[in-house]
């Protein structure tokens, strides 16, 4: 995937969910201004990044991280470091934050599709200004009988939530939203989003 075909899945995205335009205008924005708009040093006003919703192939769990900086629980991914492949990007860091392997995108057979896009702050951290992260989110299964690793230095805990869970534990309006978009895509046929 390049920034073009990038731009063909936010267009279908849009076409999937138009009360999100302002969102995915802002996304749209930052890749036609921004030629760094892929790398973690592109800070006006931000850059993109990609993550992934992680559910268990067995149960339909959810697999979160409570971010070590940002002291929250959150879906795996981070930056793109370049890379314009957001897929590779969320299954690598998915790889990477948790140990597990064999991440498989869903729907499998159609291509990759977004499940959320989502644009949100990041405070001042270290030497890093505040800015913005405009976040591309796909859906993605793995087995759940492998053992977590986490990064220590990223994450204060991995865990598997049950998928009815995220409703009832959370309150933040992006984990909800995803775990709605997410119940609903693999409700209908398995080989298109909803």
């Amino acid at each position: 995937m390049d920034r073009s075909g990038l731009i063909r899945l936010l267009d279908r995205y849009r076409d999937r969910h138009p009360d999100e335009l302002e969102t995915i205008g802002h996304v749209l924005a930052l890749l036609s201004d921004r030629e760094r708009a892929f790398h973690r040093d592109c800070f006006d006003p931000g850059h993109i990044t990609s993550s992934a919703w992680i559910i268990s192939r067995q149960s339909g769990a959810v697999l979160l991280t409570h971010h070590r900086k940002l002291k929250r629980w959150l879906q795996l991914g981070g930056h793109a470091d370049g890379e314009t492949d957001l897929l590779a990007s969320a299954q690598r860091e998915a790889e990477e934050e948790s140990g597990l392997r064999g991440f498989e995108p869903v729907p499998d057979l159609a291509g990759p599709e977004i499940l959320d896009v989502d644009v949100h702050g990041i405070p001042a951290i270290g030497d890093e200004p505040a800015h913005e992260h405009h976040d591309i989110r796909f859906l993605l299964r793995v087995s759940d009988d492998q053992e977590i690793e986490r990064q220590v230095a990223e994450s204060k805990e991995i865990r598997w939530f049950a998928p009815g869970a995220i409703l009832r534990v959370f309150d933040e309006e992006s984990l909800i939203r995803m775990a709605r978009k997410a119940t609903l895509w693999l409700a209908r046929d398995p080989v298109g989003p909803a």
